[in-house]
């Protein structure tokens, strides 16, 4: 499978862009895992162009996690291209828009899944970022605005013709927001278009190396990104690939393996940043691992953990907690 000139093997799997998520130290776990391309956190096109420190520091990448995809998210055509311009000087392999973050600070200000509200917009801010970067440019949607707007097969060819290199689509509506089940079987019907001919990468729900190989089979994707299903557990990624090549399940990571990779990203986030600010940014990744799943009286170990705000103190609570079966 090709990305414009960019290579992949059959059957891969990336990370979804994820805010407050996929920041470099969890991208390099993600990558060491098996993941075939990553993605930054989304970046606001406004913000970039007015030289947002914050924002500015989302464009940092390191060569390991390469192929990477930089992902912006506006409203308005050249404000976008302007951002891709400078987002094209980080030297990503892919710029990619975001047109399917369906969180009202976004949507409802008609960035994001608010463009689906405004197909013509949609179209031309794809068109303008195409004509302004010489990078492949990649696109990120979901099914419609609502179930009585699931425009995606439609508005795939659409896109197409703007000049996107690959488009993913997630299995839902913004009215869904993440709710319900991910429908998968429009993201099937785009791919199996015969008048598409650019990669289709599925979305939602693939939190297990079976739905994942039988999103492949089914759907006949040529890639799948997995979000939510890898928050504190970068390791799906082996556990996917394990399974799509062998067609069973590897041997559980021990128990002490996962903490330490779970540290790692700590020690990672706190090089990024610092100390104070590499903790709070991991707190999501502890807060959601499955690591200590099914721990007896976790409760109160899991409030003392996310309320430590120094390593000594984090990594304390973090050894104490006892090994067990691995439930993961």
């Amino acid at each position: 499978m090709k990305i414009s000139n960019i290579e992949f093997p059959d059957k891969s799997l990336f990370l979804a862009p994820m805010e407050d998520v996929t920041d470099p130290a969890f991208r390099l776990l993600c990558k060491r895992f098996g993941a075939d391309m990553v993605y930054t956190e989304f970046i606001s096109a406004d913000a970039l162009i007015r030289s947002v420190k914050r924002t500015e520091q989302k464009l940092f990448m390191h060569d390991a996690e390469r192929p990477v995809a930089i992902q912006l998210y506006g409203r308005e055509a050249i404000a976008m291209a302007e951002a891709a311009t400078i987002a094209q000087e980080a030297k990503p392999e892919i710029i990619d828009l975001n047109f399917g973050c369906p969180v009202k600070k976004v949507a409802g200000k008609g960035a994001g899944a608010g463009l689906l509200r405004d197909i013509p917009k949609m179209l031309e801010i794809t068109s303008a970022v195409v004509k302004a970067v010489n990078l492949p440019v990649t696109v990120k949607t979901r099914l419609g605005w609502d179930d009585d707007s699931r425009v995606i097969v439609e508005l795939a060819e659409r896109l197409q013709d703007c000049g996107i290199a690959a488009l993913s689509i997630h299995g839902r509506t913004r009215a869904q927001m993440y709710k319900g089940d991910a429908d998968w079987t429009l993201i099937g019907e785009v791919k199996n278009n015969p008048r598409m001919h650019i990669p289709i990468i599925g979305n939602g729900d693939v939190i297990t190396p079976e739905r994942a190989a039988e999103c492949f089979d089914r759907y006949g994707v040529d890639a799948i990104m997995i979000g939510r299903g890898s928050i504190g557990k970068p390791w799906i990624f082996a556990e996917m690939k394990h399974y799509l090549q062998h067609g069973v399940r590897m041997n559980p990571i021990p128990f002490e393996e996962q903490k330490s990779i779970i540290k790692q990203q700590v020690l990672d986030a706190v090089e990024w940043l610092d100390e104070r600010r590499g903790i709070i940014h991991s707190r999501r990744h502890l807060a959601s691992t499955p690591v200590f799943k099914g721990i007896p009286s976790f409760k109160e170990t899991r409030i003392a953990m996310l309320r430590a705000d120094n390593l000594e103190d984090l990594f304390k609570i973090l050894d104490s907690v006892p090994e067990q079966e691995v439930l993961v």
